[in-house]
């Protein structure tokens, strides 16, 4: 007698990890923000925040984490960039956290030293839960630069004190070397971004919960 076929159950191939995508709406009087963030990606970048220094380091962030990413924000550019900047920062690190789920067998730890000219900056993450940030090593004067006409170097360190805090992950950034204060602010966002990446790969050697607590 031939061999019943085999259910469609039984032929579907096993479930793939799940995504780790998300989406994170925020409206405020100061501005409207969305960011979309796929932690497996290939580093493609849709932004436009109405800042476009920060447009041009956020999809450095991108390309180089190789998570895709999108930012639309609207705001209150006319007064300052500081509130779109922070809001955008503020969604960005709530939706890494919200991607990264319970963490279940990422590497965890990530660290980058990258070069952009005679800049050099180290940027280290934990994705331990813990809101940190430690930000050193920039020169006299560079929070005091107006880049493109709109990001303020003082900016660069907020950007970052959002993210982790919003995030839960523990970042240290530190400039090593530089001069101009763009290649300054690029490097930094380069950094982060190499460091991110392998701070949430997926590790197959790990096990669970990278964590001797059993949680992060």
């Amino acid at each position: 007698m031939p061999a019943e076929p085999s259910s469609p159950a039984a032929q579907a191939p096993p479930p793939g990890p799940a995504p780790r995508t998300a989406r994170i709406e925020r409206a405020t009087s100061e501005s409207k923000v969305t960011v979309e963030l796929d932690l497996d990606g290939a580093g493609r970048t849709d932004i436009a925040t109405g800042v476009p220094f920060y447009d041009h380091m956020l999809t450095a962030l991108g390309k180089h984490s190789l998570i895709d990413l999108t930012v639309h924000a609207d705001g209150d550019t006319h007064v300052d960039a500081h509130h779109t900047v922070e809001d955008v920062a503020i969604c960005l690190g709530q939706a890494l956290r919200q991607a990264l789920g319970d963490k279940h067998g990422i590497a965890r730890y990530g660290d980058a030293t990258v070069p952009l000219d005679e800049a050099l900056a180290l940027a280290v993450v934990d994705v331990s839960g813990r809101p940190y940030l430690v930000h050193e090593g920039e020169p006299a004067g560079q929070e005091y630069h107006l880049i493109g006409g709109h990001f303020t170097g003082s900016l660069t360190r907020h950007v970052l004190e959002s993210l982790a805090h919003h995030a839960h992950v523990t970042l240290h950034v530190r400039v090593l070397a530089g001069r101009d204060p763009h290649h300054i602010v690029e490097a930094q966002f380069k950094a982060l971004a190499r460091a991110l990446r392998a701070a949430v790969a997926r590790d197959p050697r790990v096990e669970g919960i990278p964590s001797t607590k059993g949680a992060l």
